[in-house]
């Protein structure tokens, strides 16, 4: 019990830190390395058609919608999460999609929305290391869809987040799944061995 409780709190605290240094980013600041990752589109290992989980940004998150867009306007089909028991389900986002608040502050297609199977995650998260763990927002929301989804086939997960949002070591839990990739303003790096 002690363990996870340590676990659990070097976790809050790296989330604390990885989340100040992402707040400390001016506006302007934020709205261009957002757009910066639309740069490095090609670079993601997504396989040709695949259906891509993005997300609607809050707070000071990165924006993916540009990179999103880009990836629609290169051919891949585009869904967004919606928090659901027992896990997020994931609905198509088509353009003109009506899109409605679906809890945190973010929006999503509404439930006349098709649900769909994403091939690939493209995750918020507070912080994340050089071995491609992350850590998320505690409220364990991706990590029992990724459980769900994986069971299905093979699931390409690929966090985005500001450079400034790297820490030294996240620790990792039982259930805790590394990244396959990250992709800040500065480029994507690969973690895993993802085989579609």
């Amino acid at each position: 019990m002690t363990d996870s409780l340590s676990l659990a709190s070097q976790k809050h605290e790296l989330r604390k830190l990885a989340l100040s240094r992402r707040k400390s980013l001016p506006e302007v600041e934020r709205i261009e390395k957002s757009l910066e990752l639309a740069d490095h589109a090609d670079a993601l290992p997504l396989p040709p058609g695949a259906v891509v989980a993005g997300f609607w940004p809050i707070r000071d998150e990165i924006d993916p919608r540009p990179l999103m867009d880009g990836l629609r306007q290169s051919g891949f089909r585009l869904c967004l999460p919606v928090v659901a028991d027992p896990h997020l389900i994931f609905r198509t986002l088509d353009r003109g999609t009506a899109l409605e608040p679906a809890g945190f502050g973010t929006l999503a297609p509404g439930a006349d929305a098709p649900e769909i199977q994403p091939d690939a995650l493209l995750m918020p998260l507070a912080g994340f290391d050089r071995l491609g763990n992350r850590i998320g927002y505690g409220k364990g929301h991706y990590d029992t869809a990724i459980a769900a989804l994986e069971k299905n086939g093979p699931l390409l997960c690929i966090g985005l987040a500001f450079a400034v949002q790297e820490v030294d070591r996240v620790p990792v839990e039982a259930h805790d799944k590394p990244l396959d990739g990250i992709l800040t303003e500065k480029g994507y790096r690969a973690f895993g061995s993802y085989e579609p």
